[in-house]
């Protein structure tokens, strides 16, 4: 065969296999692209029936993660269908457990249960590293301590102690009772099971002196803030921690003044008159960790965000913010005295005074249908016990 004969010979048999291969590649591609996005699309709903089946540990609600967790959550992040169960390994830990014993961290399990998102993280009280708290340091009062570091550290300087004290810190497992105000309280004779918990909080200017039938007798720590403070010496209770909520800068002043025993001054920036002096040592004054209003205001509840500044309708009331710092300190976790029932327009507003039901206006800072959908939630999911059955 002539050179060119078989030149011409291999470049057609080229050629050829070419085109039978571009071919072959032509009818098959969209084949085995259509296999990809079926295998991907089967993927995803594998995953997704995944992140189904283990939302209580891997997977965190995102109102942007899709419809199946959409239709899984609410916007809050809490379970829409509120399941009681704990996880088999749980409920086999706590059946065990003898009646009446202290399950240790039953109230973080169960939340935990309801709301995946929630994470045990927030020390009750702030101590001389509060500035590593991350989830604070960057906002002012009350969802944080911006701008007010240095007073803050005088006053811890001062108070020296940071913890519930001794016998109860060292606790392996405390039950603790939040009591309210409300006037459902009344006439129920709780007193002696209210005494009953590690750790008793009440709020505010609540008395106990005469009350003790209903409300106990017994106080833990009192949580307040300078309008709210016990304004009469006279009628603080004994060996009772005080608890200072900030609401805004004014009141880490304030603070201040009680710390040191300082001459009160500079009181145009409170709504309502202060106490112009706690009986209470500098060793037995605590600063709440403001992050428990920021968690329930914008986490649990959902109030307006507002730039992280306080605004209309976005403040909890100091009762719930009491409620989320027990679910992250305290392992059971009841309450009392909670629940405003406008049905009942004639009933006592709150146990120790004559001013009915009726008398509640609409509040500019706090939203009370907001909260009560959220501590329901809490009842429904048996992370809190309602002794009072008001909420």
């Amino acid at each position: 065969m002539k050179p060119t004969h078989f030149l011409l010979f291999v470049l057609c048999t080229m050629l050829v296999l070419g085109f039978i291969c571009y071919s072959s590649l032509k009818l098959h591609l969209p084949v085995w692209a259509q296999k990809s996005q079926n295998d991907a699309e089967e993927t995803t709903v594998v995953l997704a029936k995944g992140a189904g089946l283990k939302r209580n540990t891997e997977v965190e609600p995102d109102n942007n993660v899709g419809r199946i967790v959409g239709s899984v959550y609410d916007k809050q992040g809490f379970l829409l269908q509120l399941d009681t169960k704990l996880p088999q390994d749980l409920r086999f830990k706590y059946d065990n457990l003898s009646e009446g014993m202290c399950k240790p961290g039953y109230a973080a399990a169960k939340m935990a249960t309801i709301y995946p998102k929630f994470k045990k993280i927030g020390p009750m009280f702030l101590d001389r590293t509060f500035k590593r708290l991350e989830k604070v340091s960057s906002y002012l009062p009350p969802f944080g301590f911006k701008t007010q570091e240095r007073i803050i550290d005088n006053i811890l300087s001062a108070t020296k102690n940071y913890g519930l004290g001794d016998e109860l810190d060292n606790l392996n497992c405390k039950k603790c009772i939040i009591v309210g105000n409300g006037g459902i309280l009344f006439n129920k004779s709780l007193g002696s099971r209210i005494d009953d918990y590690d750790v008793v909080v009440r709020l505010n200017e609540a008395p106990v002196s005469g009350y003790g039938k209903d409300v106990g007798t017994k106080t833990t720590m009192r949580i307040t803030y300078p309008e709210g403070a016990i304004q009469k010496p006279e009628n603080y209770e004994k060996d009772s921690l005080f608890v200072f909520s900030a609401f805004k800068p004014q009141d880490f002043k304030w603070l201040k003044q009680m710390v040191f025993g300082e001459k009160l001054r500079g009181t145009e920036g409170f709504w309502k008159s202060v106490a112009h002096y706690v009986p209470r040592k500098p060793s037995e004054m605590r600063i709440l960790n403001p992050y428990f209003i920021q968690e329930a205001a914008f986490q649990f509840i959902g109030l307006p965000f507002n730039n992280g500044l306080m605004g209309k309708g976005n403040i909890p009331t100091l009762g719930t913010v009491a409620i989320t710092m027990a679910l992250h300190n305290c392992d059971e976790v009841a309450v009392a005295g909670f629940g405003y029932d406008m049905n009942t327009p004639h009933a006592p507003l709150h146990y120790y005074e004559t001013v009915k039901m009726s008398a509640i206006k609409e509040s500019w800072t706090h939203n009370i249908s907001k909260e009560k959908e959220f501590l329901r939630k809490l009842v429904k999911g048996s992370v809190i016990t309602d002794l009072t059955n008001g909420i």
